[in-house]
């Protein structure tokens, strides 16, 4: 019944690990420099003003990703053992954390909604 469900939470699981590596557009500073990634972020000059800025967005973007992945593991186990009430709180901690960065990241908040319109939550 959740197959594919537990498909896309394998791979939401999968990218939000990777979000700050991956990255998405982002710009920083008075000039709005475009610094797309942590690794960026890091590369650029120590006399930025920005760059502390900069590193501080991507390695919270990690840290909530590493969070958000951690939860969906937990997710996806529950999913597996038919566990629909322990599956939903799972998501629903996803979709809470990422949304810092959920305009850019989108990534967990469809993925709680479809769980939830296929009854997920009611039969939880």
């Amino acid at each position: 019944m959740f197959e594919d469900l537990i498909r896309r939470v394998e791979e939401a699981t999968a990218a939000s690990r990777q979000w700050a590596e991956t990255g998405w557009p982002a710009t920083f500073g008075p000039r709005g420099v475009a610094v797309p990634t942590l690794r960026e972020a890091k590369a650029l000059p120590k006399n930025a003003v920005f760059r502390e800025e900069a590193v501080n967005y991507w390695n919270q973007a990690r840290l909530i990703g590493n969070d958000a992945a951690d939860a969906g593991q937990k997710a996806l186990d529950a999913l597996r053992r038919g566990d629909l009430s322990a599956a939903d709180d799972a998501l629903y901690f996803c979709q809470y954390v990422e949304k810092p960065f959920a305009e850019q990241a989108k990534t967990w908040l469809p993925l709680y909604e479809a769980f939830r319109e296929r009854g997920g939550a009611a039969a939880a």
